[in-house]
């Protein structure tokens, strides 16, 4: 199978610098955009301060202009976001201040933003993936703090229809732990592809190994391994867009780079690789426009949106990508 797609930008999100680590998805029939991370007066190679925003931007129709919404709770960035019929459910994610377990439903209605909270997390947890299963909301890995030395092997589970009970903590993928790796959800099982997994170096600081591994979830059934990635593919678009019934990774950080210097950085990789559940096999399915890691990718008006994310190390994009594919042969 081969992707052919026709791309094209939505208006930017209205920020000189753009922002990585953004919640996003679909209220009340507007694209929200919400919090995330930019190095705003230098990069970080040049002694910049990473700051996290709580900026909500509004998008009601896609010939219209983004405004500002609102704001969330507070600062937060690199978080879980999934689109419910209700509004965005926001999980976890970082700020200046550490990592959280908050979890809260942002809802667009009658031009007002509104944040409703849910239960929590059973700890705090950010750089992880999750997907909406039906009606059960599915979260993945991540950090447990901003200098972790080890990814977790952690996978809860939300009933949105009765969220009372919280979170249920399941059985977690027979693999390594891991932080960005790409959920999905397709044929009502839940996907984990690829991530990283951490360890201390000779300094004591965090060092990825970089992960080509994926697993299938179906309830009731459990986990099972299925076809390693072509490539490593780290923080890219999550949840995976699904078109014509088929996951797709769309580009990544392979690690390739890792020791390159930032001013070098040519940008992430561009190949799209599609999933084939009934072949088990992985097949490049066309390239992206753009170069956009830790992000999100959302359905909006029977498009795939992908809204800003960070386009090289340190290096933000306040552009926003939208398609609309189709399968040919």
């Amino acid at each position: 199978m081969t992707l052919s797609s026709r791309w094209s930008q939505l208006p930017s999100i209205p920020d000189r610098e753009g922002f990585a680590g953004s919640f996003a998805g679909v209220s009340g029939g507007a694209l929200l955009v919400a919090g995330g991370a930019n190095f705003p007066d230098r990069r970080p190679w040049e002694g910049g301060t990473k700051i996290w925003y709580d900026s909500v931007f509004v998008l009601e129709k896609p010939d219209g202009a983004w405004r500002l919404a609102g704001k969330l709770p507070r600062p937060l960035g690199y978080g879980v976001s999934v689109t419910t019929k209700d509004g965005v459910i926001c999980v976890g994610g970082s700020s200046a201040q550490g990592h959280h377990a908050d979890v809260f439903l942002l809802s667009w209605r009658d031009g007002k933003l509104a944040a409703v909270p849910l239960p929590s997390l059973p700890r705090p947890c950010a750089n992880f993936s999750g997907a909406l299963v039906g009606n059960t909301l599915y979260v993945a890995g991540g950090i447990a703090t901003p200098d972790a030395t080890a990814a977790l092997r952690t996978f809860w589970s939300l009933d949105i229809t009765n969220t009372k009970p919280g979170w249920r903590e399941l059985e977690p993928w027979p693999g390594r732990e891991r932080m960005l790796a790409t959920a999905g959800a397709c044929d009502g099982s839940f996907f984990l592809f690829s991530g990283a997994a951490l360890r201390a170096g000779a300094d004591g600081k965090p060092v990825r190994e970089w992960l080509r591994d994926a697993y299938r979830y179906t309830p009731g059934q459990g986990w099972r391994r299925i076809a390693d990635l072509p490539r490593v593919s780290v923080a890219a678009p999550s949840p995976a867009p699904v078109v014509n019934g088929t996951p797709l990774v769309l580009g990544g950080d392979t690690g390739a780079q890792v020791n390159t210097p930032p001013t070098a950085h040519k940008g992430f990789p561009r190949d799209v690789l599609a999933y084939d559940a009934k072949d088990d096999a992985w097949r490049v399915a066309g390239e992206v426009p753009f170069s956009l890691v830790t992000t999100t990718a959302i359905e909006w008006n029977g498009h795939v949106v992908v809204p800003g994310g960070e386009a090289r190390p340190g290096v933000r994009s306040p552009e926003v990508w939208t398609f609309q594919a189709t399968r040919s042969h």
